[in-house]
């Protein structure tokens, strides 16, 4: 159980995969399947997104004080980190934290805790809002996530589907 925890965890705190790659993988691979409900796996997966966007979010402070004195942050980094601004500002201006939660909530490839942390720090949302934003953009992602993963593993996905294919190991 403490091993199939820690997988779970792991592929969560993994940039770009995030619960979006942990809960499928808890509920379709049958090592972590037999350890774990699907309620749990979930659990697992929300808790630790939430404490890696928050964690994300505080360490930004630190960090960007700390690499700010080297000249080639500002020709290498800063580029990445205006893109990522420049990618959720508009999300910010218009909703807020709602904004920032859909921002991490939505599955697509450059969104999450990740870039939605980054980009929360750099255009100065609070502490609270960020939080808020947060725990709201994980639930968002992991139901639908919950929910398709469920879905497929009932049958209301075909086998032929690239999730089945990529998941499901046939029982011969």
């Amino acid at each position: 159980m403490i091993k199939a925890i820690m997988i779970l965890a792991t592929i969560t705190l993994i940039p770009a995969l995030e619960l979006r790659a942990s809960i499928p993988w808890g509920i379709f691979r049958p090592e972590i399947r037999e350890a774990l409900s699907w309620p749990v796996v979930a659990l697992v997966c929300i808790v630790t997104n939430i404490i890696l966007g928050w964690v994300v979010f505080l360490v930004m402070g630190p960090v960007f004080t700390f690499i700010r004195r080297w000249a080639w942050f500002d020709r290498k980094i800063w580029p990445i980190l205006e893109k990522t601004q420049h990618k959720i500002h508009p999300y910010v201006e218009k909703y807020g934290e709602i904004g920032v939660a859909v921002f991490i909530g939505i599955p697509l490839p450059g969104s999450g805790v990740y870039t939605g942390a980054f980009g929360s720090y750099l255009l100065g949302l609070d502490r609270r809002k960020f939080a808020i934003a947060n725990v709201i953009g994980v639930l968002i992602a992991a139901v639908a996530v919950t929910a398709l993963c469920l879905a497929i593993l009932h049958g209301a996905v075909g086998d032929d589907s690239l999730w089945a294919k990529l998941f499901i190991k046939k029982q011969h």
